[in-house]
């Protein structure tokens, strides 16, 4: 079974909490996926030691150590490279990339993000679902493309906003909610069941 595995890399910037999540769900048998490496563009990210707590290979690539981006992702491949990563993660990884690192990926990257796409593209989700009244928000897991946020879709859960919502409130029920789906997506896409993005 392991070897049949798919190696997975979670590329992060912050606490990884969707990461610990992707790790928590690969630590059953039947998972067909293993947690190899994490990659942070931030050395102070606390995701990083979350990661290594649970014996999991942790690399630094730090962006402002680059004088370009192509420079960063083509470091930041050759380490997905030379990890053998099959499918890439990407969980709170505050950098755009460029279209022809994510096309090198096609299919084998995936994003979480937290609206109901293509609702509320982009940042500060949460804020504008409060500000535009909608009744129900979200999110969704999705294949990156070269355009943000508009990848095939893969899992999407709503998520009521109710009355009296706080910003901090609803980000909390969505965060729940991405960390049930993304594990779930992740299972899709190692077991061939979700489309190629």
């Amino acid at each position: 079974m392991s070897e049949a595995r798919k190696r997975v890399g979670v590329l992060i910037s912050g606490r990884g909490s969707n990461m610990a999540a992707l790790i928590e769900a690969a630590r059953a048998a039947d998972y067909p996926a293993e947690i190899a490496l994490v990659i942070s563009n931030r050395p102070d990210a606390a995701g990083l030691e979350t990661a290594a707590k649970q014996g999991i290979a942790t690399r630094v690539v730090d962006h402002k150590q680059f004088e370009s981006r192509n420079d960063f992702e083509a470091e930041l491949y050759e380490v997905l490279a030379r990890a053998r990563i099959d499918i890439v993660c990407l969980a709170g990884f505050m950098r755009v990339l460029t279209p022809s690192f994510v096309e090198r990926w096609r299919g084998r990257m995936l994003n979480i993000h937290p609206s109901l796409l293509p609702a509320l593209k982009g940042l500060n989700t949460h804020a504008r679902a409060l500000a535009t009244g909608v009744k129900m928000h979200g999110c969704t897991v999705h294949f990156v493309v070269p355009e943000l946020d508009s990848g095939p879709i893969i899992l999407q859960e709503p998520v009521p906003v109710l009355e009296g919502d706080s910003e901090e409130k609803l980000a909390a029920r969505v965060l729940a909610a991405e960390h049930r789906i993304y594990p779930a997506a992740l299972r899709l896409v190692a077991e061939g069941k979700a489309g190629r993005g």
